[in-house]
């Protein structure tokens, strides 16, 4: 993820500077200064906490019909340290009689961003101001949506409302395409997505944090972050930066961004999900076999669990008591993205982590809602606790080493992951009405 961070004390107070210099800009850039409450069940909210409003109001609240048929639902509210927070999100796809809620809540659990020399060490949701960075969108910046204004509490007091999340609808090309055998016809549609974000400044870089709700009922999760190499970190005196302008007399300081996201499922209405795990071997060719043979084997996880991705292995979370009109389970399937997992600290040696709910752990690092001996890292909270309420902590990293063209502006770098949906339709969503006669077999029709 391109970025660079301010050294030491002087972050801070160069972060309020440069805040300070874009809100006089505004008309040049549209940007703004803001911070909120934080999240969880309203019901056992940390004290640093604001609560949503209870079912949120209109204000509060995100629903789109795409032009494919599907509406996803959910409401919002923006936390003092995590930033936009999603709840209640739900999934309306057509020819369902009512939405299938998916997720109690979604947001980002942090970003912990350490330095390849070990001078500096972020976390920059609980640690450097990412929330009270939340920027003012220009209309240019949500084409065809609109932009929701934000009560920031704990920001620039002068400007506590700040026009900074963008709900928005984009085309991400073919959902699908395929010849009827039949007919000779094709069939073909193009996808639409719902898409929610803001952006957030910390130090010389913004962070955009993306939501997209398909059509499909995939969601994807991502953190793309652009702004500006730090001049100041052009100090790289041990050999492992990367020359930055002419010749070989500027170094930028490598560095890596750990990106966590906190995700508590509520499949069909209930917290009470199942985890599982799936892994395949595969056999070389035996007797009479013409190539390879592959089995997949699955796991019920049911205590708290630290675990990597590998090849031919995969996980789903699955609805307690929820089943599609095929009679199967429906579940939402952990989708990872590109990831350099970052071994420097125990809490990001893994790609995932489930725990069982406690409402004080929020953030992956620096968790500073719990009580006084309460340990503040995801991977102290795997304690062996049977899961009845289980909460998925997802980690994709990225080793940031600076180049040329990251200059200047920084091109955006994206990193994150999706959920997709397994067996929650029994067909696909988006299926013709002339093909939905095809579920669970091919023949031809006479």
């Amino acid at each position: 993820m391109p970025a660079q961070h301010l050294p030491g004390g002087v972050r801070a107070q160069a972060a309020g500077r440069v805040r300070r210099a874009a809100a006089a800009a505004l008309s040049l850039a549209a940007l703004a200064v803001g911070a909120t409450t934080a999240a969880g069940p309203a019901s056992a909210v940390p004290r640093t906490a604001a609560a949503p409003a209870a079912g949120c109001g209109a204000a509060h609240r995100i629903e789109q019909k795409l032009s494919t048929g599907t509406t996803w639902r959910m409401c919002w509210h923006y936390d003092s340290k995590a930033g936009l927070v999603l709840e209640d999100v739900s999934y309306r796809p057509k020819g369902e009689p009512r939405p299938i809620k998916i997720l109690n809540s979604a947001r980002l659990g942090q970003i912990h961003v350490p330095y390849d020399d070990g001078e500096h060490e972020y976390d920059d949701l609980t640690g450097q101001g990412f929330a009270q960075g939340l920027m003012e969108l220009a209309p240019g910046e949500c084409p065809g949506g609109s932009i929701k204004p934000v009560r920031v509490p704990d920001g620039d007091p002068r400007h506590p409302d700040v026009k900074g999340l963008c709900t928005t609808t984009r085309s991400r090309g073919h959902a699908y395409r395929m010849s009827d055998l039949a007919t000779g016809r094709p069939h073909q549609t193009q996808g639409k997505d719902l898409l929610v974000y803001t952006v957030n400044q910390v130090g010389w870089y913004e962070y955009i944090t993306e939501w997209r709700f398909r059509d499909d009922g995939t969601v994807d999760m991502n953190v793309g972050a652009t702004g500006s190499l730090s001049f100041d970190d052009y100090d790289a005196r041990d050999g492992r930066g990367w020359p930055i302008g002419k010749g070989a007399a500027d170094y930028s300081t490598s560095h890596s961004h750990n990106v966590f996201w906190r995700l508590d499922f509520g499949l069909d209405g209930s917290s009470r999900n199942r985890v599982e795990q799936y892994d395949s071997t595969v056999s070389a060719p035996a007797g009479h076999q013409e190539g390879p043979s592959a089995r997949t084997t699955r796991t019920k996880i049911t205590k708290e669990l630290a675990a990597d991705h590998r090849t031919y292995r995969w996980w789903r979370v699955v609805s307690a008591t929820g089943r599609n009109k095929d009679g199967h389970a429906r579940s939402y399937e952990l989708v990872p993205g590109p990831s350099t997992r970052y071994p420097g600290r125990s809490f990001t040696r893994h790609d995932m982590y489930v725990t069982q709910y406690d409402p004080c752990e929020l953030f992956a690092s620096n968790n500073p809602g719990c009580a006084a001996g309460h340990p503040s890292s995801v991977d102290k909270w795997v304690g062996g606790q049977t899961l009845t309420h289980p909460v998925v902590w997802m980690n994709v990293g990225f080793h940031h080493i600076a180049r040329d063209e990251d200059q200047q502006p920084m091109p955006v770098h994206w990193q994150g992951f999706s959920i997709a949906p397994r067996d929650v339709t029994a067909m696909n969503p988006l299926t013709p009405a002339d093909l939905a006669w095809q579920n669970g077999h091919w023949k031809w029709r006479g």
